[in-house]
């Protein structure tokens, strides 16, 4: 394979970073060869056997030896994270830029960090940036997206929140759905043979995700004890209070590795809006509650707004105290487009944007433009 490499920074909280990470490198693997840069190598789901994946010290977490002195300088409005005198960073970023160097890179993403995208752009190197909702329009974000030579969002176009400029716009490529798997969502009855669940049962399946502190169960007993005909059933981390008096309609299965299957079975969906869980369930089309958790510069809660604005989720913004806050909630959940969510989630995302990253990387080289395209796939 002749062509030059593209590099990939995969932040390591929470899982969907690695699950996109991991699908676009499978695709694009087979177009010219792909490195993952990531503070762990085990997060990431079944990869090619040519994707080479380097571990690197992680950007934000200390490890013991960082000098007090320097730990309350100013950090510049231009940057997020950059401590001054850590080992740890200096030496994840000597690896980048040995690499970089070495290898001639053609390109390299950040799955996310602007600092990574500034030192791509002062190391000389093409950077793609992906896009996550937020409040990003402080002086650091802005920085690494106008030094983007392209942008990924890994949603839909639908879900865009407002206020992007229009240059960031023009070189963006929507990815929704990226990193889920493209297979058929089983059905309902198929889901439910496999994993065992009553068929004449309704099922309310709470989804935790990785990236916080475990989803509290004491809203849940609230919702499944004044839906006492219902079986609630929560998965991924949860986190439990003393005065709760869980229902026996509610059972929680902590981490499994079939999430897919557990959102089909289901009659209904609570979540937050992190970007896999948002896919997993627009794909099944449910009946949703979205309860954005706390994330940096309110990722979730401009997700929910997305969400809330087309029309795809029942969202409230605090866990709901009491049994009226529940019902009100399921009213409104129960008169969503189930169509539309699944007319959200682009079976090829993968692929597009494997095409869309090898052709930018070939554009830019020889000087013919970076505006994005729909890529159509090969027959």
């Amino acid at each position: 394979m002749s062509k030059r490499p593209i590099g990939y920074f995969v932040h390591h909280q929470g899982r969907g970073h690695a699950e996109r990470a991991a699908a676009l490198a499978n695709e694009l693997v087979t177009q010219r060869p792909i490195t993952l840069f990531c503070a762990r190598d085990d997060i990431f789901p079944a990869l090619d056997e040519r994707v080479q994946v380097t571990t690197i010290p992680s950007l934000f977490e200390p490890t013991g030896d960082e000098p007090a002195a320097l730990s309350d300088h100013r950090t510049p409005e231009t940057l997020h994270c950059a401590p001054l005198g850590w080992r740890s960073v200096r030496h994840a970023t000597a690896t980048l830029l040995q690499w970089f160097d070495q290898n001639d890179a053609a390109l390299f993403v950040t799955d996310v960090s602007a600092e990574l995208g500034q030192l791509a752009r002062i190391a000389s190197v093409p950077h793609v940036a992906v896009l996550q909702h937020g409040e990003r329009d402080d002086m650091g974000h802005m920085a690494s997206y106008e030094s983007a030579v392209g942008i990924l969002a890994p949603y839909a176009a639908k879900l865009e929140q407002p206020g992007r400029p229009a240059w960031m716009l023009g070189k963006t490529h929507y990815a929704p759905g990226l990193g889920i798997s493209t297979g058929r969502m089983p059905s309902r009855e198929e889901a439910r043979r496999r994993l065992d669940l009553p068929q004449d049962k309704r099922i309310v399946l709470v989804v935790a995700g990785s990236g916080g502190g475990g989803m509290p169960t004491a809203p849940l007993t609230l919702g499944a004890r004044d839906d006492c005909d219902a079986l609630w059933i929560t998965i991924g981390e949860i986190s439990s209070e003393w005065h709760e008096t869980p229902p026996g309609n509610l059972a929680h299965k902590g981490w499994v590795d079939n999430p897919a299957d557990w959102i089909a079975a289901a009659d209904g969906i609570v979540s937050s809006c992190g970007n896999t869980t948002v896919h997993m369930v627009c794909a099944a089309g449910k009946p949703w509650i979205v309860v954005p958790e706390w994330r940096y510069f309110d990722e979730q809660l401009c997700k929910a707004e997305a969400l809330t604005d087309a029309g795809l989720a029942a969202v409230t913004k605090t866990w709901p105290s009491h049994t009226g806050s529940w019902r009100k909630l399921w009213d409104a959940a129960s008169r969503l487009d189930t169509e539309a969510q699944q007319a959200l989630i682009d079976e090829h995302a993968a692929r597009r944007a494997a095409i869309w990253l090898d052709e930018l990387a070939t554009r830019i080289w020889a000087g013919t433009g970076v505006q994005a395209e729909r890529q159509e796939l090969p027959t």
